[in-house]
């Protein structure tokens, strides 16, 4: 009689546990694997730190010297209170001021000297002044008419001290439109006429014998009138520095 065929024996899967032997039992635990970082990560983990210690390093750095600054300036004030320069209208004389109108177009032809008080209020503090370039113009608005240019060579104004400026400027054969002619002729006679003044000059200090450097300055006198300067007035001009700070 045949034998009966044999059953192939099957092979258990890798990780089969036999439930007959509990891996509690037999003692087998399978080691425990510690994930591999790549190198570049310790790299980076050390970047990281270092960048730290440099931002902290900045931070203090630019602490320490925002205080010194602060301390510097507060030491500064308080041993010298100083004072900005104050820039006064005087006084201006119209020699000429004629709109001539002609067949190609309407033309200004004036001259005017204009006089600036400067005075420095400072006790222990001297001003130096570079050359200043005048820019003159009447009228306001759409109506505004270039009037002359000049320069005035540099000064100096010691302790407590006041200088008066004398700006000299003509415009000859200005072509303007015929209807801002008109109304420029209209505002001189009435002496509402608009005048206006600019200044750019370079400001140096000087304290205790020494002299600091100088700082860009532009001076604007703007809408003065013969009627407010003969009833007595002097307009106060407007000092800006650094093109964003303006001192009244």
């Amino acid at each position: 009689m045949a034998e009966p065929p044999l059953k192939p024996v099957l092979q258990k899967p890798p990780g089969y546990r036999d439930p007959n032997f509990p891996a509690a039992q037999s003692g087998f635990r399978p080691p425990s694997r510690k994930p591999v970082l790549p190198a570049s990560f310790h790299q980076r983990k050390g970047k990281g730190r270092f960048c730290r210690v440099c931002c902290c390093s900045f931070c203090v750095f630019l602490s320490v010297l925002i205080l010194l600054v602060v301390t510097g300036s507060m030491v500064f004030y308080f041993l010298f209170d100083p004072k900005f320069p104050g820039f006064h209208v005087q006084s201006i004389r119209m020699s000429r001021f004629n709109v001539t109108k002609k067949p190609d177009g309407t033309y200004l032809d004036a001259a005017m000297t204009t006089r600036l008080e400067v005075k420095n209020s400072n006790v222990k503090m001297t001003y130096y002044y570079g050359d200043t370039e005048f820019d003159v113009s009447v009228g306001e608005g759409g109506d505004e008419t270039p009037a002359g240019t000049t320069v005035v060579t540099g000064f100096t104004m010691g302790k407590q001290s006041t200088t008066s400026l004398k700006v000299e400027t003509k415009a000859s054969n200005m072509l303007v439109a015929d209807d801002v002619g008109n109304r420029l002729r209209t505002r001189h006679r009435s002496k509402t006429l608009a005048v206006n003044v600019e200044a750019r000059t370079k400001v140096g200090l000087g304290v205790a014998g020494l002299k600091i450097g100088r700082v860009a300055v532009t001076v604007k006198c703007d809408g003065i009138t013969m009627k407010q300067l003969d009833g007595g007035d002097m307009p106060k001009c407007v000092i800006n520095m650094l093109k964003w700070l303006n001192i009244h």
